[in-house]
């Protein structure tokens, strides 16, 4: 089985015509509680650690990377279960249990093993987060994604679910932050149990997805073996796929995780910068489910290998302008300017995946492509940037680290192929650059 081979894509389904389908709702309500989580913790994690437990920027740069070598140990082997699961739910059901463990652990757990020792506190905490996020997103990630072309409907459209989901977390935790900052992780558990009754709920296929897309009635099963992985990492698109992950995808986490701390230390004026902040991320994240809405046309017609080159490109002009130009409202100019980057991403992350290699280990493909490259990138870099803010400072660390983006991001674009010029071996028509949306 060549992992160059892949399917010619069919005509987008309509927004109008998704709306109408209840399972469209259903998935729509995993991607919110989910991501409402994720937002909750990626918002107030660093200033809650910083404020709450008094730990250093160097141990939660510790923590955040402790949270993604969990993901890289556990992404391989995500990856590989849940092409075996198909349409089952148990390692969703998995990240559902952990996610709902979250605000007994920051309660009772956290606190006094960060008083114990900060170092350990930064491990335990990691492992543990990763398990609902880190690790835990891939899972969510690749199981919708396979859900939404066996229903029919457009993965992204169904994604700005997460993106409202963001928003809304934001807003909410602003206030909750204001009123007891303890309480945010309860929210996070509360969030789980709803997420956990959506899935029980959800209708899932009894065959596999690749079925409609495979050529001649091929068997559609999924097929894992050590072949199939041994050809898909050999493949030079997918080594030039995991570079640009390594580099810019694990530096927009990187960048994100203690820039609430940054904004604090520059913004100016009465109101709490942490309230302050979950607003412009509310207002940030609203602007990126709009954005979402329309990208899933916007890579259909520039093409996913130009869709990620262009996410690479706005996140360096925001890491480069939040080092050199901090007063507040060029600050959140910064911040607004990641309602781009994160549609840009997902939705050319998951088209590339889809269009370049085969869909019947597509789970595989994003949890080490997408999610382990990424996790690689995300435990180096955490730790050493989150030192180096200690060490020179965060506007310089942010200047390297835009330096850092641009360098993986030739390197990516020299060994990627271009994805609309794709053409299958069996003599398919090439992946449209255009359809109707």
């Amino acid at each position: 089985m060549s992992t160059t081979t892949a399917a010619p894509e069919t005509a987008t389904p309509r927004a109008r015509e998704s709306l109408k389908k209840i399972v469209f709702w259903n998935y729509g309500g995993l991607f919110f509680f989910y991501f409402a989580s994720w937002q909750l913790v990626f918002t107030f994690l660093a200033p809650w650690l910083n404020d709450q437990l008094g730990m250093t920027e160097g141990n939660i740069g510790l923590l955040q990377s402790m949270m993604a070598l969990t993901a890289l140990c556990l992404q391989p082997f995500y990856g590989y279960v849940q092409d075996r699961l198909g349409f089952r739910k148990n390692l969703f059901a998995f990240v559902v249990v952990m996610g709902a463990l979250m605000g007994p652990f920051f309660a009772f757990v956290l606190p006094p093993v960060v008083a114990f020792n900060q170092v350990v506190g930064a491990v335990v905490g990691g492992i543990f987060l990763s398990l609902v996020l880190n690790s835990g997103v891939g899972v969510v990630e690749a199981f919708n994604e396979r859900a939404s072309r066996a229903n029919g409907f457009e993965y992204g459209h169904v994604r700005l679910f997460g993106s409202l989901a963001g928003a809304t977390a934001s807003l909410v935790g602003g206030f909750i932050w204001a009123a007891n900052p303890d309480n945010i992780w309860w929210v996070g558990t509360f969030s789980a149990i709803v997420l956990g009754a959506l899935l029980f709920v959800a209708r899932t296929p009894t065959t596999d997805v690749s079925a409609a897309a495979e050529p001649d009635g091929a068997d559609s099963r999924p097929k894992v073996s050590k072949d199939s992985l041994k050809l898909l990492l050999r493949n030079r698109s997918f080594v030039g796929f995991m570079v640009l992950m390594f580099g810019t995808a694990a530096l927009y986490d990187v960048f994100d995780q203690q820039y609430a701390i940054y904004f604090g230390q520059h913004v100016t004026g009465g109101m709490d910068p942490q309230v302050l902040f979950s607003r412009v991320v509310f207002v940030q994240i609203l602007l990126e489910a709009a954005v979402m809405v329309a990208m899933p046309f916007v890579i259909n017609k520039i093409g996913a290998k130009r869709g990620l080159q262009l996410f690479a490109l706005v996140l360096v002009v925001r890491v480069v302008g939040s080092a050199l130009f901090t007063s507040t409202e060029l600050l959140i100019v910064w911040r607004l300017l990641a309602a781009l980057e994160m549609p840009l991403m997902l939705v050319s992350v998951m088209k590339y995946l889809t269009r370049m290699f085969d869909v019947r280990i597509s789970a595989t493909a994003y949890m080490i492509g997408f999610n382990t490259a990424k996790q690689v990138g995300v435990f180096i870099f955490s730790w050493v940037f989150g030192l180096s803010y200690e060490a020179v400072g965060f506007s310089t660390s942010y200047l390297i680290m835009s330096g850092v983006v641009v360098v993986v991001t030739v390197i990516a674009g020299f060994l990627m192929r271009d994805d609309r010029r794709h053409v299958p071996p069996s003599g398919a028509p090439p992946v449209p650059q255009a359809v109707t949306g």
